[in-house]
Parts: C-alpha cells; structure tokens; sequence
C-alpha cells in the first residue's frame, strides 16, 4: 500500500520572490515620494494674508512674512500676532502632513504601513 502524500506547492517559492519584488518595488517609491516631499515647500497664510509662513517638506520653518500694517499704529495687538503667527505655520505644516499621507497611499493602496511615513 502507497502512502498518498500532498503534492507540495510548486509555485510558492516564485511567489514569495514576487511579492519580495513587489514589496521592494513599493519601499522604492515611498522613498523617493519622501525625498520628494521633503524637497517641497507649503505656503499658509492667515489673517486674510497678513501672516504668511513657508514650512519645508520636512516640516522646517523657512521663512515668515508678516504684512507691516499689522504692527503698524499704536494699537497694535502682540497677543493677536503671535496667534496669526502659530496658525500659518500650523497650517503649513498640516499641509505638508496631508500631501504626505495622501500621496503615500497611491502607492500603499491605502494599507497603512507604521513607522514608513
């Protein structure tokens, strides 16, 4: 009498080095989606404009502008402008932090992968 054993999956070994290529192929591209992005610069306004903060992909302030009406006159309020100051750059970092998610999951497939982005 033959033992009858089961035949072993041929193909398992070509798939696993597909999805190894696939997985590589996909670490390639959030890569360089981060390199991209933090290459990138976002811009936020707030006040209708009199504050404007420009954050790098890396979410570095770059640069500030503040309108000089906003200090000009005697009744220029600091409390005011600091608030105006801590939104733009919020806003701006906030931006940098969607694109980065949205972007990421183009790629994902929207699989949320901690610790990569």
């Amino acid at each position: 009498m033959r033992a009858r054993l089961p035949k072993q999956n041929q193909g398992g070994a070509q798939n696993m080095n597909a999805m190894i290529r696939q997985a590589q192929k996909m670490q390639d591209e959030i890569s360089a989606l981060q390199e991209d992005i933090e290459g990138r610069e976002f811009t936020a306004t707030a006040g209708g404009g009199v504050v404007t903060a420009v954050v790098s992909g890396k979410k570095t302030l770059l640069s500030l502008e503040i309108k000089p009406e906003l200090v000009n006159g005697e009744d220029s309020d600091i409390e005011m402008l600091q608030d105006l100051i801590v939104s733009a750059v919020n806003e701006a970092v906030n931006q940098v932090e969607e694109t980065t998610e949205s972007e990421m999951s183009k790629i994902t497939g929207g699989v949320s992968l901690p610790g990569l982005f």
